[in-house]
């Protein structure tokens, strides 16, 4: 939850520990997709050479001065040091996240992502310099490939952080403490409430499929194989698909109803107070929504990242949307609320 409101009085340790447990979720969805993306940079770094070795030569080339090579390493040392880097990058993230949290939460995700994707990329290109060479000195030469490592790293470090920033808080406003009922909305006031839910689950699998289509292109760039799009594509698309439907944002504000899907709160879907008839809070489980993610079913369309209390709002044209989120009961008395002046004739 980020929807803290005001904090007085012996409530304050209460709201506190509440958006600590609601937090729980997020966190523990982030903390599965940096171990997935961890050991799957990790796997990449020591297989890419290992699976060449009959066709790189005794020592490879590692540096370049300009675009010819000046230095060399053994092809177990070429494997292992850029694992042993990238070992020591992710245990510094993980011990600054333990230990200072709230300082390192957006920077832990942004160094991962960048150091994975620039010592992957440096890999690939070492061992595509050093196919078929006889000797390391032949190595192909270093040009346009570290500029586009280099692109490619800084654009995984900036979508990881607007997938990772903190959400800001609504406009200025009246705003109801945690688990505090929800005053009737009168007119020119605003009254928001903002709700996110993680599967982590759905995490993982989407980082895994994620690794499968970053694999089937690496490989083909350090010429193993030939590019196969048949392998890339479904693996790529999949892992975004799930990846949408693994976190949603609800949020209430006096425009409506909006829900956005995964990290970067898109593709969203919106109604007015006018759109709505009714909303509730209502217990569902994954068994009546059909399974997990976005279901479509003859309760309506549910969003179903955790078993529990929904959201669901019936619209004037007689269809049901549920989704799974916290404080689903405080987010239906808001809506309610506004749906009640959007009907009124002085609304």
């Amino acid at each position: 939850m980020t929807d803290e409101g005001p904090r007085t009085n012996g409530r304050q340790g209460k709201g506190r520990r509440e958006n600590a447990r609601r937090g729980n979720g997020p966190q523990r969805g982030a903390v599965w997709g940096a171990a997935a993306w961890s050991a799957g940079v990790l796997g990449l770094l020591i297989a890419l050479p290992w699976a060449a070795r009959s066709r790189l030569p005794d020592r490879l080339a590692t540096h370049w001065s300009g675009r010819n090579p000046d230095g060399a390493m053994s092809l177990t040392a070429a494997a292992l040091f850029p694992a042993a880097t990238w070992l020591v990058l992710v245990l510094a993230t993980a011990a600054a996240f333990r230990f200072r949290p709230a300082r390192s939460r957006g920077a832990t995700g942004v160094t991962l992502a960048t150091g994975g994707v620039l010592l992957t990329g440096a890999q690939t290109s070492i061992v595509h310099a050093n196919l078929d060479r006889t000797r390391w000195q032949d190595a192909a030469p270093m040009g346009v490939e570290v500029v586009l490592i280099i692109a490619a790293a800084g654009l995984a470090g900036l979508l990881t952080w607007l997938a990772t920033r903190p959400h800001q808080a609504s406009p200025a406003g009246a705003r109801p403490a945690t688990g505090a009922p929800v005053p009737a909305a009168a007119p020119g006031e605003q009254l928001v409430w903002l709700s996110r839910a993680v599967n982590p689950w759905l995490q993982l699998a989407a980082a895994v499929l994620g690794l499968g289509a970053v694999g089937g292109v690496l490989a083909p760039a350090s010429g193993l194989i030939a590019l196969n799009w048949s392998l890339i594509v479904p693996f790529a698309s999949t892992s975004v698909l799930v990846l949408a439907c693994s976190s949603v944002q609800a949020r209430v504000t006096d425009r409506g109803l909006s829900v956005g899907f995964g990290p970067f709160g898109w593709p969203s879907r919106r109604w007015s107070p006018a759109d709505l008839e009714s909303a509730r809070a209502e217990t569902r489980t994954p068994a009546q929504a059909g399974g997990w993610g976005y279901r479509i079913n003859g309760l309506g369309t549910t969003v179903m990242l955790r078993r529990g209390v929904c959201l669901v709002v019936r619209t004037r044209r007689g269809g049901e949307f549920a989704v799974s989120v916290d404080d689903a009961e405080r987010g239906a008395a808001l809506l309610d609320s506004l749906i009640s002046r959007a009907a009124s004739p002085t609304g």
